[in-house]
C-alpha cells in the first residue's frame, strides 16, 4: 500500500519550482529576438579573428620626411665637377679615364660651359698626351659652334696624334658643314688627305654634306669617287648622304638610282629622296617611295604635303596622314596648314590649326600667312601674343604682307615701329620690302622712298623693285628714276625693270624717254 501512496508534497512543489528557470530562459530568448541585431550578436567572426563591438580605428599616418626632387643631368654634372674641383684642391690624383667619362657627358648634353670648366682642371701635359681627351674636346667645341676654339685645340694636337685617327678631323669637318662654312669643311678634308689620314665611314657623310652646300655637281662627283676608292661604295650611311647630295644638286635621276641600291634605307635617306622628288614636281613617285617605307616618316610626309601642286592632292595626302595617325604630328600639321593656305583654302587651314594639340611659332606663322589676303591676320597675331608665343622674323613678314594686301596702313606701320621695341625682332630687308609695298600700294610713294633712304639696311633688288612698281602704279617719275638707277646696277639683265620704267614714262606722256628705254632693252637683247 505504501507503493501506491501519492508522492510527497515537497516533491510536487519541487517539480513546480523546476519550471521557473525554463520560463526565464524562454523570456530571455524572446527579449533577444526583440533587440537589434548588433545587440544580439555582440561579436562577429572575421578572417582576422572576432570583431570588436567598437569600429576599427584608422591609424594616423606618420608624416614622411620631405624628399628632394631628383636632380637633372645638368645639375648632376655640375655636382660632379664640384667634387672634382674639391678633390684636385686636396691633392687627389685624377686619371685620364675619369676626365674622359665626364667629358663624354658634357658632349651628350651639349654643355660647353661645363666642358670649359672641366678643361681648366686638366693639366696641359695630360691633355696633349691623350688623343681621346683632345679629340672629344674638339668634338664638343665644334658641335656647339665654337669653331675657333675647336680649330685652335686641333692645331695644338701633336701631329702624330692627328694622323692616328679620323675622329678629330670628322668633328671639325662636321662643325664647319653645320654652320654653313662648306668651303672650309672641304679644305679641311683635302688637308686630311695630304697628311695621309685614312677616312672612315663617318668622314664622307660630312664631306658630302659640305659638297651639297656648295652646289657644285663636279665637286659632288669627285667626292663620290673618293668614297668609292676608300671602300665605302656600299656603306648605307654614305649611300644615304649621296642620295641627299645628288638630290640637292639637281641630279634626281642619279639620286634615285643610288637610293635603289640601299637594302634598308633609313629615315634620313627616305626623307632625302622624297624631298628631291617633291622639289622636282614628281609627287607620285615620292608617294610611292613613302608608301613602301617600313616606318612612318613625319619629315617626308611634311615635305610632300608642303609641295602638293593642287588642293585635291593635298587633301588626299591629308587623308593618308590621318589614316596613318600622323596628322597629330606638329611638323605634318604645320605643313598641311601652309599647303591649304597656299591654295587659298583658309577654312581648311584653320581646321587643321584648331585640332593641333601642340602649336609652336611655325604653326602660328603658317595660319597667319594663310590669312595674308584678309584682315584676320592681325587678330590672329593678337591671339598668338596672348597665348604666350613669341613672334619671330617670319611672323612680321607675313603680317606686313597681309597689311599691304588688305590696305591696313596704320596697323602695318604700327607693327613695323614696335616689332623691335616690343618683341625684340630687328627689322631686316624683307620687312623693309613689305613696308615699301604697303606704303606704295596706298599711294604714299614719297614716304616709302624716305623710309628706304633713312633705314640703315642696304636695300636689295626686292626693295627697289617694290618701289619702282609703286611708282608705275601712281606715276611718280622722280622716285621711279632713282629706283631704276639702283636696279640697273643690281640687276642689269632684268628686263622687267626696264619695262616698268618705260611704263612710268609713257603714263605721264614722256614718249621720248620711253622710246629710249625700249631701245636699251633691244640693244641688251632683253626683248
Amino acid at each position: 500500500m505504501e507503493a501506491l501512496r501519492p508522492p510527497p508534497a515537497t516533491l510536487t512543489r519541487r517539480s513546480t519550482c523546476s519550471s521557473a528557470p525554463s520560463a526565464r530562459r524562454r523570456k530571455l530568448k524572446w527579449d533577444q529576438r526583440q533587440q537589434p541585431e548588433q545587440h544580439r550578436r555582440p561579436m562577429q567572426l572575421t578572417r582576422d579573428g572576432p570583431a570588436s563591438l567598437f569600429p576599427k580605428s584608422t591609424p594616423v599616418p606618420l608624416l614622411p620626411h620631405p624628399v628632394a626632387p631628383p636632380l637633372s643631368r645638368a645639375a648632376q654634372l655640375d655636382r660632379v665637377l664640384s667634387d672634382l674641383e674639391l678633390a684636385i684642391s686636396r691633392g687627389v690624383p685624377i686619371d685620364a679615364a675619369m676626365f674622359s667619362a665626364v667629358l663624354e657627358t658634357c658632349s651628350q648634353l651639349g654643355a660647353v660651359d661645363h666642358g670649359r670648366r672641366l678643361r681648366r682642371l686638366i693639366p696641359p701635359p695630360l691633355l696633349h698626351s691623350h688623343l681621346s681627351l683632345s679629340s672629344k674636346f674638339v668634338r664638343l667645341y665644334a658641335s656647339c659652334g665654337l669653331l675657333d676654339e675647336a680649330h685652335l685645340l686641333f692645331d695644338e694636337m701633336p701631329r702624330r696624334h692627328r694622323t692616328l685617327s679620323a675622329f678629330p678631323w670628322n668633328s671639325l669637318i662636321g662643325g664647319y658643314a653645320d654652320v654653313g662654312k662648306h668651303e672650309d669643311a672641304i679644305a679641311l678634308y683635302l688637308q686630311m688627305e695630304e697628311e695621309g689620314v685614312a677616312p672612315d665611314q663617318f668622314t664622307f657623310p660630312r664631306v658630302l654634306k659640305a659638297c651639297a652646300g656648295v652646289g657644285s655637281l663636279a665637286l659632288c662627283e669627285a667626292a663620290h669617287r673618293h668614297a668609292v676608292r676608300a671602300g665605302f661604295a656600299t656603306d648605307p650611311f654614305v649611300l644615304g648622304s649621296l642620295v641627299s647630295l645628288y638630290a640637292k644638286c639637281g641630279d634626281i635621276g642619279r639620286a634615285t638610282r643610288i637610293f635603289s641600291k640601299i637594302p634598308a634605307p633609313d629615315a634620313a635617306a627616305v626623307t632625302a629622296i622624297v624631298s628631291g622628288l617633291a622639289r622636282h614636281g614628281l609627287i607620285s613617285s615620292a608617294m610611292e617611295i613613302l608608301l613602301r617605307a617600313p616606318a612612318d616618316n613625319p619629315a617626308a610626309v611634311s615635305t610632300i604635303a608642303a609641295a602638293a601642286p593642287s588642293p585635291r592632292l593635298g587633301a588626299a595626302i591629308h587623308g593618308w596622314a590621318l589614316r596613318r595617325g600622323l596628322a597629330g604630328n606638329k611638323s605634318v600639321g604645320n605643313a598641311l596648314i601652309a599647303m591649304y593656305g597656299n591654295h587659298g583654302r583658309v577654312v581648311h587651314s584653320r581646321r587643321v590649326f584648331a585640332v593641333m594639340a601642340e602649336k609652336d611659332v611655325v604653326s602660328w606663322n603658317a595660319v597667319i600667312a594663310a590669312h595674308r589676303r584678309d584682315e584676320q591676320a592681325v587678330a590672329i597675331f593678337a591671339e598668338m601674343v596672348a597665348a604666350g608665343v613669341a613672334p619671330d622674323e617670319v611672323t612680321f613678314v607675313s603680317l606686313l604682307d597681309a597689311c599691304a594686301k588688305t590696305g591696313m596702313v596704320d596697323e602695318g606701320c604700327q607693327l613695323f615701329a614696335t616689332m623691335e621695341a616690343s618683341f625684340g625682332v630687328r627689322p631686316k630687308v624683307e620687312h623693309l620690302s613689305c613696308m615699301v609695298n604697303l606704303l606704295g600700294r596706298a599711294g604714299l610713294v614719297d614716304e616709302a622712298y624716305e623710309l628706304v633712304r633713312k633705314m640703315e639696311l642696304e636695300a636689295s633688288p626686292t626693295v627697289w623693285g617694290a618701289l619702282l612698281y609703286a611708282c608705275s602704279l601712281h606715276g611718280n617719275v622722280a622716285v621711279a628714276e632713282v629706283a631704276a638707277a639702283a636696279l640697273l646696277e643690281l640687276e642689269p639683265d632684268n628686263a622687267h625693270n626696264f619695262e616698268l620704267l618705260a611704263k612710268v614714262y609713257s603714263d605721264v606722256g614722256r614718249w621720248v624717254e620711253a622710246a629710249e628705254v625700249k631701245k636699251m632693252i633691244a640693244e641688251r637683247g632683253l626683248g
